[in-house]
């Protein structure tokens, strides 16, 4: 593979990485905020990316279902790989999930409401769905 291109380049850096989830500021080491954003969107139109949110990528995949392009893991595993890695917040269950599994109470957690210790400024979104951050407390 030919690495003469920014293109090419952040599309090898993305190939290479164990991350699911980019930021724009993951390449600014390779050029300006702009001709990133440039190569990001053509990346999105190569079907290698799906924005998520706000400067926000994840890697993409074709759905065998719909033929459409998503991203290669679900939205709530995404979302807390960008409060782990990006927002360097931690997450917690959410007061559902420990009813749950506490035997309290039979409804099935969602997965799309992620309870954060810290605070997260992030809206994680894709196709009409999107994530939502409950403040977790700070004494369990």
């Amino acid at each position: 593979m030919a690495l003469n291109t920014l293109k090419s380049k952040v599309k090898y850096r993305i190939s290479r990485s164990s991350n699911n989830v980019f930021m724009v500021k993951d390449f600014l080491d390779l050029s300006d905020r702009d001709q990133v954003g440039r190569a990001l969107r053509e990346l999105i139109k190569q079907n290698c990316l799906v924005k998520i949110g706000q400067g926000l990528y994840a890697k993409a995949i074709i759905s065998s279902l719909t033929g459409q392009c998503i991203p290669l893991v679900p939205l709530p595993e995404l979302a807390r790989e960008v409060i782990a890695n990006k927002c360097n917040a931690e997450v917690v269950n959410t007061k559902a999930e420990q009813a749950y599994e506490s035997d309290k109470s039979t409804q099935v957690p969602s997965g799309r409401v992620i309870a954060v210790k810290g605070r997260v400024q992030r809206k994680i979104t894709f196709a009409g769905k999107d994530i939502r951050f409950e403040k977790a407390a700070s004494i369990n």
